[in-house]
């Protein structure tokens, strides 16, 4: 008997998201009222890219799919149906020694071109730096000072876009987690784009915290990067 009521009290506290009109397959819970978002009011979107292209080549079997990302941002927001006011890109410039070589002068090339076609299409950059570390198997290379920049600009969202009320975050840092419960204090809900997987011995595990932190989440998929494809012009700029 005592068991049941357990039973009945945990199925009574579960969160569930409401099916809507768009609703997508994908839609995991984190809205505890399980409401659809209004329609088309204006939100930002923050990209983490270490994340994004992490998931790039995991859906891509060890190869990184080329996908615009501008497109890709914009098709998230829909999703939402919301309309994307911004686009701030967090990543990091490639590591340069301090007589850098040729591999690192052509990756440095590289990257400009990508970051200075993004600047043209409106998106605002946000650059960390790039730290090598010496291991026993070579050399590692991590992003360092990018979760700062994007807990920072996430703060300033209710100074510097007063009526927003909702902002979409591409990530999976739980370092973000204070940031967030911050920020949903002032009434400005964070709808999550992240991926887990639910088995062991695995890049993506599920975050719980960041889970639970947020408004709404949801699981990105191959399709999503499917449906925002280069086009010619674009693709020589990131090769």
């Amino acid at each position: 008997m005592e068991e049941n009521k357990i039973k009945e009290k945990n199925e009574v506290n579960e969160k569930v998201y409401k099916e809507g009109e768009n609703y997508n397959p994908s839609m995991l819970p984190g809205n505890s009222q399980g409401l659809p978002d209004e329609s088309f009011s204006e939100t930002v979107i923050l990209v983490d890219e270490a994340f994004l292209n992490k998931l790039s080549k995991h859906f891509g079997n060890g190869k990184y799919i080329k996908f615009d990302k501008v497109n890709f941002a914009y098709n998230l927001c829909k999703k939402q149906r919301l309309k994307c006011k911004n686009i701030f890109y967090y990543t990091a410039t490639p590591f340069q020694s301090s007589r850098p070589t040729e591999d690192e002068e052509k990756k440095k090339e590289g990257y400009n071109r990508f970051i200075n076609k993004l600047k043209e299409k409106g998106v605002v950059i946000r650059e960390g730096r790039c730290q090598r570390l010496k291991t026993e198997k070579g050399f590692e290379y991590k992003q360092k000072g990018v979760d700062v920049l994007l807990a920072i600009d996430l703060m300033k969202v209710p100074l510097v876009y007063r009526s927003m009320a909702r902002v979409i975050i591409i990530s999976s840092d739980s370092d973000f987690v204070p940031a967030i419960k911050e920020i949903q204090n002032l009434e400005i809900k964070i709808i999550l784009y992240t991926y887990y997987e639910r088995k062991r011995n695995t890049n993506f595990s599920r975050n719980n915290e960041l889970i639970k932190s947020v408004y709404k989440y949801v699981l990105l998929t191959k399709e999503d990067f499917d449906n925002s494809k280069l086009n010619k012009e674009n693709e020589k700029c990131i090769e």
